[in-house]
């Protein structure tokens, strides 16, 4: 074997030792990112979670609350025993939601709904295609009233600003 063949065999073998070095060095790399990034969502998984159980606290009174509404009402249907039997059950059906909300954690809601989805797509797809539907009307709706009022609200500015003229030109006169 000629020198100038060892030669280009080592630099080979130098190329080799240094992409062997830099291929474990950005493996280092990715693996600290990967761990970085499975802390990171297990904190905001965390938080979201204590989050949302402080909060069906508060969603859990609500419901209890609307419930005791519900069945404060039913006074006025005294001479109505259907109606009163009608709303006294939901009101019921309220008050056993709010329990429910109390005693179970996010992940049991979470874990509800998956098993609803897995049995149910056709179902839950026609409700998420109806909630679009009704959001989107509600939206539209919402934007026509604003533009409506911004309509009234610059014709009143411009009767005010006619009625300040003609002021200002009586008195001038």
């Amino acid at each position: 074997m000629g020198v100038g063949q060892q030669n280009t065999d080592r630099q080979q073998d130098n190329g080799n030792e240094d992409w062997d070095a830099l291929k474990g060095d950005v493996g280092d790399i990715a693996g600290a990112a990967v761990e970085r990034s499975r802390y990171f969502i297990d904190s905001a998984r965390e938080q979201a979670t204590d989050y949302v159980d402080r909060r069906k606290d508060d969603i859990a009174q609500s419901v209890a609350d609307f419930a005791n509404s519900l069945r404060e009402s039913t006074h006025s249907f005294d001479e109505r025993p259907n109606i009163r039997a009608v709303v006294d059950t939901a009101a019921e059906g309220l008050e056993q939601l709010a329990d429910s909300i109390r005693e179970r954690t996010f992940a049991d809601f979470f874990n509800d709904f998956e098993d609803v989805v897995r049995r149910r797509p056709a179902t839950v797809a026609a409700a998420t295609v109806a909630i679009g539907f009704l959001a989107a009307r509600f939206i539209k709706s919402t934007a026509e009233d604003l533009r409506y009022d911004d309509v009234r609200e610059s014709q009143a500015q411009t009767a005010r600003s006619r009625a300040r003229q003609a002021q200002r030109s009586r008195s001038s006169a």
